[in-house]
């Protein structure tokens, strides 16, 4: 007892504790500008993957075009279908949204269900909540008939890359789509996005505050989504269960 009455506690200098500190705020600036990057979910056009007050943890190397020696410090690999990708577009800045179309494929979509190169694709992922009136892109693409909902710019390309009823994903470019079918507004409406757009895949959700939905009052009794409502207190006010979820 009396040893280590005598010991000495070594506690770190002014200088020390500030230059500690500061390079682990470089590290943090380095990793949130350059590897990772937060993302809030804002829509319910990804439910039932991801539900509106989600946070995400970004990897934007994962995508990026690198050297050989970016390469074998950062795993770095392609653009795949089913990958859940966040990628700038005019309106608003960054949206997220699951790749079904590779470049070269030809896509149709017949009564909901998407057929990529004459193959029906199998979606476990996908859900159809109900909607007023009727789903945008149930039958894909359709010349025949003018949607409103679709972009005119859009429109007009689609009268040059589809045919024989497929859409033919064009070199560089990829169709996307929400996981909540009926209420997302992607690719059937607005268009293909291209390879440079594509800036990060989501890796984990790190919190998720409850948030209710605006499709409640469509969905049916026993929606799995948890949507009910406002709560209070602190076990209520967040989703704890969906914390370090990995995102597929």
């Amino acid at each position: 007892m009396a040893f280590l009455r005598h010991m000495r506690v070594n506690r770190p200098t002014l200088p020390e504790f500030s230059s500690s500190l500061l390079k682990t705020l470089v590290v943090a600036i380095f990793l949130l500008s350059f590897i990772f990057q937060p993302f809030v979910i804002p829509s319910e056009s990804m439910e039932r993957t991801l539900l509106v007050g989600d946070f995400l943890l970004m990897n934007k190397q994962i995508y990026a075009r690198t050297g050989r020696w970016d390469r074998w410090l950062l795993p770095h690999r392609e653009v795949q279908r089913g990958d859940i990708v966040v990628f700038h577009h005019p309106k608003p800045k960054l949206l997220i949204k699951r790749v079904i179309g590779l470049p070269g494929d030809r896509v149709r979509i017949t009564d909901g269900h998407v057929y990529i190169n004459g193959q029906k694709l199998d979606e476990p992922y996908a859900v159809f909540e109900p909607t007023l009136g009727n789903p945008v892109g149930d039958d894909f693409p359709d010349l025949a008939a003018v949607d409103p909902r679709i972009e005119p710019m859009w429109w007009e390309q689609l009268e040059t890359i589809a045919s024989d009823g497929e859409l033919h994903v064009p070199a560089g470019y990829y169709f996307m789509m929400g996981d909540n079918r009926n209420h997302s507004s992607d690719s059937r409406e607005w268009g293909l996005v291209a390879r440079d757009q594509i800036a990060a895949r989501p890796l984990f959700i790190y919190f998720s505050l409850r948030r209710p939905s605006t499709t409640d009052t469509l969905a049916p009794a026993d929606d799995r989504l948890g949507h009910d409502g406002e709560h209070t207190g602190w076990k209520h006010f967040a989703r704890w269960e969906r914390l370090f979820t990995v995102v597929h």
